[in-house]
């Protein structure tokens, strides 16, 4: 979750030692493909709605930039759809109604746009069908979800707070001291709240949440009362107490088939911390394994893999990330850095849209909230989301800076590639792992340009041919390529 402030540093053993910023001239570069080593199905790529859908959800032109693959016109420009395919739902803890005398305490530093309305408004009564629930509640970020829906997306309902009445000190934003904010009495209602909302979903808005994750940064400690968004600090303890409820809760409502997924901590570091001090009855909750990229270059994302993916038989996302760079490239960096030891199976970007323009992909402007300039981060989201597909099979490389992924019916392989050097390098793929290597047409191998230090922003070329089983692309500084080779027999 975006917050104003330098990204976690950078460390965690001498595997993650590379320069981001700078890169460094270095010689042009064979990588060999590995059908053979397979980091799982692919299940796509997603957006967090809360802040920006609060503000634009009743935007159709935004649901088609963002949840297809159509070209859109925007501001007089055709943008290439992104193809996100997963849209996670924030459920919020505000609401400005009075109960017993008592009522949300705002922090003064928290703008509008970022305070989401929450149903259940009224502590004295749990029945979701009573006036004490409010479903008229978040209209806007809720008709973004149900566009997203219907362009066929997969949704994960989330929460950054429980309901205010349920925080120590009534502020959705945090404890004064950013120290545990639930009340222990509302362990189960913070629940309750989650799965209540993910059956109304389903029954009266066409929304089959997924997944439910009640957790969002718990562990972090910046979720203060003068803080600028919603957030609450809840410790594993309190964590291993919720999730429990959480099944039950679900299970009650007959939501048997509704995952849970934890703990989408921070970083990759603070999430092994996290899951390590889990019972194995705490873990058995835990459907998904979600975690957050924030530590960026930094962290032991090979460690995280052992011990959620292969010692507990975890699936495993990037649930959340993000960074303050437009031009694309440590997005870029630190998605391949996440493809080549992380290995998840899905990455979500916090806000597509923001009104701080590097972090956006469309930015918007805070006072006026209207819409503004695509970033060329948007461009570079395109290389890899409009190519690595749902139901690909990630696949070797052996490096960091290139992810492969595998369509067996299409017999396509997709290579998204980055050079990380400040000049401009040839990248050769070596295919001769591949039983048939054929190519389109006389070996064409189409492929798509972006520059992250200005020009091409996403440029198709028909120049490129295999050269029997490999193929050789020169890459500018910085820039990003995406290749499809097809007639690819594995």
């Amino acid at each position: 979750m975006i917050r104003r402030r330098t990204l976690l540093a950078a460390g965690g053993g001498a595997l993650f030692g590379t320069a981001l910023a700078t890169g460094t001239a270095h010689a042009d570069a064979t990588i060999a493909v590995n059908p053979s080593t397979s980091y799982g199905t692919w299940e796509g790529w997603g957006t967090s709605l809360a802040w920006w859908a609060n503000v634009f959800g009743n935007r159709t032109d935004f649901a088609d930039i963002f949840f297809t693959t159509n070209s859109v016109t925007y501001n007089g420009t055709a943008l290439p759809g992104l193809g996100l395919n997963i849209a996670r739902y924030n459920l919020g803890g505000c609401s400005w109604n009075t109960v017993n005398g008592e009522s949300m305490v705002a922090s003064a530093n928290i703008p509008a746009y970022k305070q989401i309305e929450g149903y259940w408004q009224d502590w004295n009564n749990e029945d979701p069908t009573s006036s004490a629930w409010d479903w008229t509640a978040d209209a806007t970020q809720r008709a973004m979800l149900q566009k997203a829906v219907a362009r066929g997306a997969t949704t994960e309902l989330f929460s950054n707070s429980p309901m205010w009445w349920m925080c120590s000190n009534h502020n959705p934003s945090g404890a004064a001291g950013g120290g545990n904010n639930l009340q222990t009495w509302n362990y189960r209602q913070h629940a309750s709240h989650l799965a209540a909302v993910a059956l109304y979903a389903k029954n009266n808005w066409g929304v089959n949440f997924a997944t439910v994750e009640p957790f969002n940064e718990p562990s972090s400690s910046w979720w203060t009362a003068t803080g600028t968004q919603e957030g609450c600090h809840m410790d594993a303890t309190v964590q291993s107490a919720v999730l429990p409820y959480m099944r039950s809760e679900l299970d009650s409502r007959g939501l048997t088939s509704t995952k849970i997924a934890a703990s989408d901590e921070t970083s990759y570091d603070l999430a092994r911390t996290t899951w390590s001090s889990f019972s194995s009855t705490t873990k058995g909750y835990v459907n998904r394994f979600n975690v957050h990229g924030y530590q960026g270059s930094g962290g032991r994302r090979d460690l995280l893999y052992t011990d959620v993916v292969t010692t507990s038989g975890k699936v495993l996302w990037n649930s959340e990330t993000g960074d303050n760079d437009g031009t694309g490239y440590t997005m870029a960096f630190n998605l391949l850095y996440d493809f080549r030891w992380l290995h998840p199976t899905a990455w979500v970007y916090w806000q597509v849209m923001d009104p701080s323009t590097n972090w956006a992909m469309i930015a918007y402007d805070a006072s006026t909230l209207q819409a503004g300039a695509v970033q060329t981060k948007y461009y570079v989201m395109a290389q890899f989301s409009r190519h690595l597909r749902p139901g690909m099979k990630i696949i070797d490389t052996g490096v960091s800076y290139a992810v492969a992924a595998y369509d067996a019916t299409a017999k396509r392989l997709v290579i998204v590639a980055l050079n990380t050097s400040t000049s401009a390098q040839t990248l050769t793929f070596n295919l001769s792992n591949f039983t048939t290597v054929t190519g389109g047409t006389g070996g064409l191998v189409p492929r798509w340009n972006t520059v992250t230090t200005g020009g091409d922003r996403y440029k198709a070329y028909s120049d490129t041919y295999l050269s029997g089983k490999t193929v050789s692309v020169p890459f500018a500084a910085k820039s990003v390529q995406t290749l499809q080779i097809d007639g690819v027999t594995a």
